[in-house]
């Protein structure tokens, strides 16, 4: 059985509240202990902008799309707030139309669930 870990980043995107970069470290991290665990990275709200394909995370949101079993997601809603099309994006960032509904449907499932 493959195991699933969804890390939730949900904030505003401004300190004291954890950016892509750290939720990127937090899979990373995660990845390297729990090999067998696909570790998916659920982006809302405001941060999604931070994974922009122009943006100064673009290069380690690329670097994680090359890792089996680390996986980037937007909210559609919030790149639609943010006004981000999701081709703007890091090529292999996944959108989900919504994310509350997305980690519901993941926990139901069995996934683990953490906040960051």
């Amino acid at each position: 059985m493959t195991w699933r870990l969804l890390l939730h980043l949900a904030g505003p995107g401004t300190e004291p509240f954890p950016d892509v970069a750290t939720a990127l470290q937090v899979a990373r991290n995660a990845h390297e202990r729990m090999s067998d665990t696909i570790v998916e990275v659920i982006v809302q709200g405001p941060s999604v902008s931070q994974l922009a394909a122009d943006g100064k995370h673009a290069p380690d949101i690329a670097a994680l799309h090359g890792i089996p079993g680390i996986c980037i997601t937007a909210c559609a809603n919030s790149l639609h707030a943010a006004g981000l099309a999701p081709d703007a994006l890091v090529e292999g960032v996944a959108v989900v139309p919504a994310a509350i509904a997305h980690l519901a449907q993941r926990q139901h499932d069995g996934a683990a669930y953490v906040r960051l």
